[in-house]
């Protein structure tokens, strides 16, 4: 299957021409057609004497519907390019020419339109004309076949044409991400709503569930349509309409997107390359109100020039684009820029970074990999794989980074390690990335979440506090001059416990244990704080917290005022 956009001035028999290869006529709507006269995109597809498939998106040519043009040609496979003999090259072919370039297209064929009008003289001079005006373009070795429409000479050989078109032509490429911007919504009766689009990136399914954005909606795939035809499935390259559930069709309109959500990263600035076109009479700068195109979609955005406060006219430049909402996004994007107050189109270009953190006034965008890591240092494979759409390999755990920085990372927390003393680092207080890298440190020991240098003795065994804390379980003293470091590692270590700030030995919890089973075999209905309190020979003040060390470990429950026997009470 490919795609294949019309393009042209206007009045120079662009959807006559499609109405001709294909028997249907892209004009749909009244006005078109009583105007004769091509306002919004028209699609139509054909089969060609090899069995090779191909859809059209039929465009305007008026200068006033320039926009309804660029909608269409976004994720187009090659063009037909058509020029009048009868009144040759004309300011929108030009236009639509350096659009084409523009958007990346670099395969198409010239259709020559109107060919029996004119004598031989004017049919060659048509002829001339058209290839003084491709040369130097994608269309400098086009074939230009003279055609008409009406009493159908040339059509043989114009489809002879679009057969060697294909040829040389690739095949949308399938990257399992797939995109549809979609070019036309409505409300069919008795099915809800229905879009179209050019699928591109990857496949689709019926019963896929897709996101639309901008914004946070979501619908389903309920049944998919190519060239009339029902499909399960559907791969990238080909004219789709989808029949969506579970949205209504006013939230979907020209210009949004669907695609498969944890697939892409969503932006509303990027840095891009951008050709500014020769035949612009003026340099550009930030200042102006601008209009970019791309995949569907018209967006008003703000843009600042990368390096040079201006690009002449017929220079390449870097700028960044600002968007007013979120879109789904690439590195190789393509982009027509356009200036609204001018009514004229700036230059166009392809996205590089669709995400970038470094300054304007320092960036240096491109399509480099390594570059988007190393700006980040440290970045999630999938997250690097959603704004580069190149899947990489993790470094470390989940993360991609470089030799470097996990170098440099390890002697951040080596040296964190050897400030801790005797004592170690609690890897609690470390970063994921540094507890990732902690395994490679040399010389560093992690015994219960506390890493040291293995030459220190590990002054948590056989602490004196445990010692002090199990010579009254129940009413222990509590240190005055421990510190609160050592308290945290014996309590990771379970040396200790420590409740509402009261510190017992762990001997102490199964000794009260034992003691409140002994209660609670006498009294199952419950028993109070006082009686704990008692059993136990103590206070309130260290009763109310064993309650809650007992509580915690499920030993006990509590229901109001008295404690039931827990899931894990000892069995006597």
């Amino acid at each position: 299957m490919h795609v294949i956009a019309t393009a042209g001035h206007v009045d120079h028999g662009k959807s006559t021409l499609v109405r001709a290869l294909t028997g249907t006529d892209p004009d749909r709507l009244d006005e078109e057609k009583e105007r004769g006269l091509t306002i919004d995109l028209g699609f139509a597809f054909s089969t060609l004497p090899s069995g090779k498939k191909l859809s059209f998106i039929d465009v305007p040519g008026h200068i006033r519907f320039i926009k309804n043009m660029l909608a269409g040609v976004g994720g187009v496979d090659a063009c037909l390019f058509v020029v009048a003999a009868t009144e040759g090259w004309k300011p929108q072919s030009e236009e639509h020419l350096r659009i084409l370039e523009l958007l990346g297209i670099t395969n198409g064929v010239v259709a020559l339109t109107q060919i029996d009008l004119v004598d031989d003289e004017l049919a060659q001079l048509a002829h001339m004309d058209v290839e003084e005006r491709t040369a130097g373009s994608f269309l400098e070795t086009a074939e230009i076949v003279p055609v008409d429409s009406v009493s159908g000479t040339g059509l043989d050989a114009l489809k002879t044409a679009l057969e060697a078109l294909t040829e040389a032509t690739p095949t949308a490429a399938n990257n399992k991400r797939p995109r549809l911007w979609i070019d036309r919504s409505f409300a069919a009766t008795g099915a809800g709503s229905v879009v179209t689009g050019t699928l591109t990136g990857g496949r689709l399914r019926v019963d896929d569930d897709v996101a639309i954005a901008p914004g946070n909606g979501s619908a389903r795939v309920r049944a998919i349509q190519t060239q009339g035809e029902s499909r399960t499935k559907i791969d990238p390259g080909h004219r789709v309409a989808l029949n969506l559930a579970n949205v209504s069709h006013r939230e979907l309109r020209r210009g949004v997107a669907l695609v498969i959500d944890s697939q892409w990263h969503r932006t509303n600035k990027f840095d891009a390359s951008i050709k500014i076109l020769g035949s612009l009479g003026h340099e550009v700068s930030r200042r102006g109100a601008f209009s970019l195109y791309i995949g569907s979609g018209e967006w008003p955005v703000s843009i600042r020039v990368l390096g040079p406060e201006r690009l002449a006219p017929g220079s390449d430049g870097f700028v960044r684009v600002f968007l007013p909402e979120e879109l789904p996004l690439l590195p190789r994007d393509r982009f027509i820029l356009r200036e609204s107050g001018r009514d004229e189109t700036v230059g166009g270009g392809h996205i590089l970074d669709v995400d970038p953190i470094t300054k304007a006034s320092e960036a240096k965008p491109d399509l480099s990999v390594e570059r988007v890591i190393a700006e980040r240092q440290w970045i999630k494979a999938d997250h690097l794989q959603r704004l580069t759409g190149q899947a990489v390999e993790p470094v470390i755990g989940e993360w991609v980074t470089t030799q470097e920085i996990i170098a440099d990372t390890e002697e951040t927390v080596r040296s964190l390690v050897e400030a801790s003393g005797p004592l170690g680092l609690d890897i609690a207080q470390l970063e994921e990335r540094q507890r990732l890298v902690l395994a490679s440190v040399g010389d560093v020991q992690v015994i219960d979440g506390r890493a040291r240098q293995t030459s220190h003795e590990d002054v948590l065994a056989n602490h004196p506090l445990v010692e002090v804390l199990e010579a009254n379980p129940f009413a222990p003293e509590q240190p005055s001059e421990v510190s609160g470091e050592e308290i945290r590692g014996l309590v990771q270590r379970g040396l200790i416990l420590q409740s509402d700030g009261v510190l017992f030995s762990a001997s102490a919890l199964e000794q009260a244990a034992q003691k409140v089973a002994m209660l609670l075999e006498v009294s199952p209905q419950g028993v109070t704080v006082a009686q704990i309190r008692d059993a136990l020979e103590t206070t309130r003040k260290f009763a109310l917290p064993i309650c809650s060390i007992l509580d915690s470990n499920g030993i006990t429950r509590r229901r109001g005022d008295l404690r039931i026997a827990g899931p894990r009470i000892p069995k006597l």
